[in-house]
């Protein structure tokens, strides 16, 4: 038996390297590859919907993008998440860097909710992502909770039934239309 070789942790440019695969969904966390399976087909309606009424409501010189890459640290080793939609400048640079984002939109999943509620809460606002919306279909209501960037930190609001936004731009949301 050989030993295995060690593995290391990935720059950005391996993470490149390793192309599209629509089979799993996979982010890079400090330089590991984290694969978790593709997403539940009610995480895919809900994040569609999502996206569908953040691109109309999104206001001129900005984009709804739904699920691309979104690198927070470009130095090895290196971090891109991909939240389910995020909303850029129209004429922000490719790839996408989180310094530009100004909201991003999380759906809850078995797999990834503890990343999703405690890791990416912290690197989100580390990166100074001024908007933080996370998403959870599980219980008796749909519940959104909307995080805001204050002085470094989140501040949360939590909202179920209809939504309406002012900030960062006006929004309504029909949060039990997400099912």
């Amino acid at each position: 038996m050989t030993a295995a070789t060690r593995p290391h942790l990935l720059s950005l440019e391996e993470w490149d390297a390793l192309g599209e695969d629509s089979s799993s969904h996979a982010e890079l966390q400090e330089g590991v590859l984290i694969v978790s399976p593709k997403l539940r087909p009610e995480h895919q309606y809900a994040a569609g919907v999502l996206f569908s009424v953040l691109n109309g409501a999104t206001p001129e010189g900005f984009r709804a993008y739904p699920e691309v890459d979104l690198i927070l640290e470009a130095r090895t080793p290196a971090s891109v998440r991909a939240p389910d939609a995020v909303v850029m400048p129209q004429d922000a640079a490719k790839p996408f860097v989180a310094s530009d984002a100004i909201l991003v939109v999380e759906v809850l999943s078995p797999g990834t909710r503890r990343t999703d509620l405690v890791m990416k809460r912290h690197e989100y606002a580390e990166v100074g992502i001024p908007h933080y919306w996370i998403v959870d279909l599980d219980g008796a209501d749909v519940r959104l909770e909307v995080l805001t960037l204050v002085d470094g930190a989140y501040e949360s609001v939590g909202a179920t039934g209809a939504f309406a936004a002012t900030a960062p731009f006006a929004v309504r949301l029909d949060l039990d239309a997400l099912r």
